[in-house]
C-alpha cells in the first residue's frame, strides 16, 4: 500500500499497544515502524532493475525481519525514552512491522511474508492506493490523537479505525470473488478455453475490476464494473514468448519471468524487444493499446548480459487513464 496508508496503520497499531502508557509517542513510533519495511526501495540505487524488483517486498516484508528487528528497535528506544518496558516496545515494533507486509499481501505486487521461502503472497483484492480504506482510518486516528491518552474515547476511536479498515479489506475479498465469477461466466458464455484467470481491482476503487486470461498462445485482457449492463469483452495480446529465443537462458530474463509469474508478453519494434508485465495492466482502456504500465526495453551489453530498462511514462497518461477509468467504472 502507499506510504500514507502504512503510516496510518502503523500509528494505529502503536496506539493499540502503548497508547495508554506513552500517549501520542506510541502513534509516532508506530508510524515510523510502519514505513521502515519500504526502505527496500533504495536497493534500486545499488543494483540493476531486475534485482531491485526481486528484492522489493522481500526480506524487509517478512516475519523474519519483524522478529529480528523489533527487539533491536525496542532496545534503541528504551535507551532514551522514559518508558523502559522492553517487552512492550518490542511488541509495538513487531506488530507495526508485520502488519505492513500483511496489508501489502492484499495488493497486486504482494509480499514475501514467509521469506526466505520463495513464495510471494498476492491476493490482489485492493489497489495500492484506495481512499475508501485509508480516509476513514485516518479520520478515526486523528480523532483518537486529539483525546487524552487515558480516556475511553481515545481507545474507542482507534479501535473503530482498525475495525472499519479491516472490515473494508474483508469486503474487498467478497467483491473480488463476485467479479471473478462474472469473468468466469463470460468466458464460459463466449466458449473461450483458457489455462488461467487472474483478477485485480482498478486504480482507487473496488467497483471496476480487470482480468488477465491466459490461453495457449495469447493473453486476453478484460474489464468488469458492477454497474455494467453489457457483456464483458476481451482484447487479445499474443504472448510472443518465442521472440526471446536464446535470451531465456539469461539470469535476468529468468528472474523477470519468475517475478511476473509468467504473466508477460514480448513485442518487437525497430529490432528492439520489449518485455511487458501484464500484472498491472495498461495505461489506456482504448482497444488494442500496447501502453503497459510496466514496459521494459531489452538490451544486450558487450558481455552478452540482458539489461532491462523501464520505458518512461508520460505524466499525462496517468490523468487520461483516471478519466477513462471513471467513465468505465460507471458501466459499459
Amino acid at each position: 500500500m502507499d506510504s500514507l496508508t502504512q503510516i496510518v496503520l502503523g500509528a494505529a497499531v502503536g496506539e493499540a499497544v502503548l497508547g495508554r502508557k506513552v500517549g501520542n509517542k506510541a502513534m509516532l513510533y508506530g508510524a515510523i515502524a510502519g514505513t521502515i519495511p519500504d526502505l527496500d526501495v533504495f536497493a534500486s540505487f545499488f543494483t540493476d532493475n531486475v534485482t531491485a524488483l526481486y528484492m522489493h517486498r522481500g526480506f524487509t516484508h517478512s516475519i523474519v525481519f519483524s522478529v529480528l528487528f523489533a527487539p533491536i528497535f525496542s532496545w534503541i528506544v528504551t535507551r532514551y525514552e522514559n518508558y523502559k518496558n522492553f517487552k512492550n516496545w518490542t511488541w509495538l515494533f513487531f506488530l507495526a512491522f508485520v502488519t505492513h507486509p500483511i496489508l501489502d499481501a492484499h495488493t497486486t505486487w504482494g509480499t514475501q511474508l514467509f521469506w526466505p521461502f520463495d513464495l510471494r503472497l498476492a491476493f490482489k483484492n485492493i489497489f495500492v492506493v484506495d481512499p475508501f480504506y485509508t480516509v476513514p482510518f485516518l479520520v478515526f486516528l486523528i480523532l483518537a490523537m486529539r483525546q487524552k491518552r487515558t480516556t475511553t474515547k481515545r481507545r474507542f476511536y482507534n479501535k473503530m479505525g482498525l475495525i472499519v479498515s479491516t472490515s473494508y479489506l474483508a469486503l474487498t475479498l467478497l467483491l473480488k470473488w463476485a467479479a471473478y465469477t462474472k469473468f468466469e461466466s463470460a468466458l464460459a458464455t463466449q466458449n473461450i478455453a483458457y489455462l488461467d484467470l487472474d483478477t485485480r481491482p482498478s486504480a482507487l476503487n473496488t467497483i471496476l475490476w480487470s482480468a488477465n486470461v491466459q490461453t495457449e498462445d495469447a493473453y486476453l485482457l478484460g474489464n468488469y464494473s458492477f454497474f455494467d449492463s453489457q457483456p464483458i469483452t476481451f482484447e487479445s495480446y499474443p504472448k510472443n514468448h518465442d521472440l526471446l529465443s536464446n535470451l531465456t537462458e539469461d539470469e535476468s530474463v529468468k528472474r523477470m519471468i519468475a517475478i511476473t509469474e509468467g504473466w508477460y508478453t514480448i513485442n518487437k519494434k525497430n529490432d528492439t524487444l520489449y518485455f511487458n508485465d501484464l500484472r498491472f495492466g495498461l495505461l489506456s482502456l482504448k482497444p488494442k493499446s500496447d501502453s503497459f504500465v510496466f514496459k521494459y526495453r531489452l538490451d544486450v551489453d558487450a558481455s552478452g548480459k540482458v539489461i532491462f530498462t523501464e520505458e518512461p511514462k508520460d505524466n499525462n497518461d496517468g490523468k487520461k487513464l483516471l478519466s477513462e477509468l471513471w467513465q468505465r467504472l460507471k458501466g459499459n
